[in-house]
């Protein structure tokens, strides 16, 4: 971590914990740049998406009080938004509703509640209900107000007196535009100046899918009680935490995503101009993980990197990238697709998948990508003297992926 400091600048907390005992808790950076105030252990972060999490358990709540059934018409609530009655209480909580991915521009913007809500209307589907899965933070905005609207109670009420008080969570809560809360970090995203300030986020409408806020400390407390029942039944808590599609969704998490190491986890980042979180579970290692940052650190591949150490796996220590010259004549035989990665030349240039993944050389075999210096590509030659296997380094961790044969 003090490497990530020192190399990527990172700001924010950090908390891992094994079988309830704290392996580290820290905080690095700066919780207002202006006034140098130095981040603590109970610094308040925005979570981001990390909030999915308590809007899906709030609907268990009430699936569990008979309020609601999880096969219950978006139309039920809603009769007025586009093919409502094609789209179920499941489809949201599973992103297998066809609803966009969001409403960024609406999200900063000082529009009301009510004209939020139909300019949200206006955007297009983008599959069939139910035929598909895609990441939707429109389907989580609807879900807070479906709780509003069953519960009559404000998202934030509802969430404060059924899930952080009964957890214990005294530093958690939901953002609103008039509030002043104590020790909440500044937010700050990069631009090529360098940090900027976070812009307005109008809170009035910017719920469900975000808008909680709390500590590494509280969200300790939080998985700890997800082990219990004090929140939701064995059975709610069965099916929140079960894949319901390809693409390993559950209910608020993502269930065993690509990054888990070959170990059982449930968990779920966050990142929204500055913002950038981290929560994940290793249930059957009692190992929690959780990273917090302001200033957009990358909190996912920091926490990847630290699970990994906790998992007792080599771990690359983050270090500064320079740029060196090769004869980019060699990037022919680098070509090619390994597993999933595919490497493409363009113009003299080396590709990561896609045109605005630039691979930059440090050495005329290992390349680093442009996006993000946590990332190296490593092309390593066979005895024939083909190059037919990479070392991809993420966050330190190591994996090897061979090319693709034709």
């Amino acid at each position: 971590m003090q490497a990530q400091v020192e190399v990527n600048n990172f700001s924010g907390t950090v908390l891992i914990t094994k079988n309830g005992s704290v392996l580290l808790k820290k905080a690095y950076g700066l919780a207002d740049y202006e006034w140098d105030i130095k981040n603590t252990i109970d610094t308040k972060f925005q979570l981001a998406s990390v909030t999915k999490q308590f809007t899906a358990t709030a609907i268990l709540q009430l699936v569990e009080e008979g309020k609601l059934s999880l096969n219950d018409k978006l139309s039920n609530f809603f009769p007025d938004y586009p093919k409502a009655d094609r789209v179920t209480i499941h489809m949201l909580l599973s992103h297998s509703s066809g609803l966009g991915l969001g409403f960024k521009e609406l999200a900063i913007s000082t529009i009301s509640n009510d004209s939020a809500y139909s300019e949200i209307k206006k955007i297009p589907y983008e599959f069939s209900p139910g035929t598909s899965t895609a990441y939707s933070n429109i389907g989580y905005y609807l879900l807070g107000k479906i709780i509003e609207k069953v519960s009559g109670e404000k998202y934030a009420v509802f969430l404060r007196k059924n899930i952080f008080e009964k957890v214990g969570m005294k530093n958690t809560g939901v953002s609103n535009n008039d509030s002043i809360i104590s020790k909440k970090a500044k937010i700050y995203y990069k631009t090529d100046k360098g940090f900027a300030h976070n812009p307005y986020i109008n809170w009035g409408f910017n719920i469900g899918h975000d808008g909680v806020y709390s500590t590494v400390e509280d969200l300790a407390l939080w998985d700890n009680a997800l082990y219990g029942t004090t929140i939701l039944s064995a059975e709610m808590k069965k099916l929140m935490f079960t894949s319901h599609s390809d693409q390993n969704w559950g209910y608020g998490f993502i269930i065993n995503p690509f990054y888990n190491h070959g170990h059982q986890l449930i968990a779920h980042d966050g990142g929204f101009f500055g913002t950038m979180t981290s929560f994940n579970r290793f249930t059957d290692d009692k190992i929690f993980v959780t990273v917090l940052s302001n200033n957009e650190s990358f909190s996912h591949i920091i926490g990847y990197g630290l699970s990994a150490i906790a998992l007792q796996k080599e771990v690359e220590l983050p270090y500064k990238h320079h740029q060196t010259k090769i004869d980019t004549t060699i990037y022919d035989k680098y070509v090619g697709k390994y597993g999933k990665i595919e490497i493409v030349k363009i113009d003299g240039k080396l590709y990561y998948n896609s045109i605005e993944m630039e691979l930059i050389p440090e050495s005329k075999t290992k390349f680093f990508r442009a996006d993000n210096n946590d990332r190296t590509v490593e092309f390593i030659k066979d005895k024939s003297g083909s190059y037919n296997s990479i070392i991809l380094t993420k966050g330190g961790v190591k994996e090897v992926f061979k090319k693709n044969s034709n």
